[in-house]
Formats: structure tokens, C-alpha cells, sequence
């Protein structure tokens, strides 16, 4: 009898979209699990451009990623989008 081990860790892209929401949430002190993806930064999160600027800075040391300052980033899942794409 064959059994099929499972595993329970997440996905390579979960674990990186869930990194990304602990440090937006850090920034403002909201709860990870309450970041929708469609959240926008300035108009439901009340994030302003220091705010994004930090969180910019923060995942390029957590992921050693270099964002680009012509890339826009107007919601949550901009952010989990782009680190999903260019980390390693």
C-alpha cells in the first residue's frame, strides 16, 4: 500500500504573499489576516507616501529585491504581485 505524503507548508508564492502582508501590517499596526488585495493604500489603509516609501525599503531587504521608483503601487496586491514576480 502506497501512501501520498502531503505537505502543509504553504506555496512558495503564499509564503512570499504572506511575508509581504506581515510587513504592511507592521506599518500601521493592522492585523495581516484584515489586508484584502484590493485594499488601496491611500484610501482604505490611509497610507502615505513615507508609508509606502518604508514598506518599499523593507521588502527590498527582506526579499533583496531592488524596486524601481517609476513602479506604481496603489494597492495591496501591487505590492504582493511585484515580490511574487521578482523574488527569488
Amino acid at each position: 500500500m502506497f501512501t501520498v505524503a502531503t505537505s502543509t507548508a504553504p506555496t512558495p508564492s503564499k509564503a512570499i504573499e504572506q511575508q509581504v502582508l506581515r510587513i504592511i501590517s507592521k506599518r500601521k499596526d493592522i492585523k495581516a489576516v484584515r489586508l484584502r488585495r484590493t485594499a488601496s493604500l491611500s484610501r482604505d489603509l490611509r497610507f502615505d507616501t513615507v508609508d509606502v516609501v518604508d514598506i518599499i525599503l523593507e521588502l527590498e531587504r527582506n526579499f533583496h529585491i531592488t524596486v524601481p521608483d517609476e513602479v506604481p503601487f496603489n494597492t495591496v496586491g501591487d505590492f504582493v504581485r511585484y515580490v511574487t514576480a521578482h523574488a527569488a
